[in-house]
């Protein structure tokens, strides 16, 4: 098997709304997101013969991922007020709402299946929330 790894990192903020601990409060990371993909065999013809991926393609995708989420604030669907919303939007702030609870291990899952649904062979999605702490999220285990 071959396995390819590469990372990019971004910085956002976020919370964990009806968390009774520090990350109740809106606080900032710098993220990184480690993408590893997989095959049993390599590309046999043309200008990728010898290649699992090209590392090019696999580094512009995890890129533009980690992009999708640079210099924002992530909050989960229903966890602020929609006063507090408008008015964050009021003041040209770039809000990301999404449907799960903003945490490392659902980041690495939800990173996981955009890259899927990309067509990459995604063997496993590693989201470092800070340098000593992080969360893998892999298929099938």
């Amino acid at each position: 098997m071959y396995y390819l790894k590469t990372s990019a990192e971004f910085d956002s903020a976020h919370f964990l709304a009806g968390y009774n601990g520090k990350c109740a409060n809106i606080h900032g990371h710098r993220w990184k997101v480690e993408a590893v993909v997989y095959s049993g065999q390599l590309i046999s013809k043309g200008e990728k013969r010898g290649m699992v991926i090209d590392f090019g393609d696999l580094k512009h995708e995890v890129r533009a991922l980690a992009d999708s989420f640079d210099h924002a604030l992530i909050y989960e669907n229903g966890s602020l007020k929609e006063t507090t919303v408008a008015a964050l939007r009021g003041e040209d702030f770039r809000l990301i709402c999404v449907d799960f609870r903003p945490t490392a291990e659902n980041f690495a899952r939800h990173f996981f299946g955009v890259l899927r649904e990309k067509g990459l062979p995604v063997k496993s999605i590693t989201v470092y929330e800070t340098p000593e702490n992080c969360a893998v999220y892999e298929e099938g285990i």
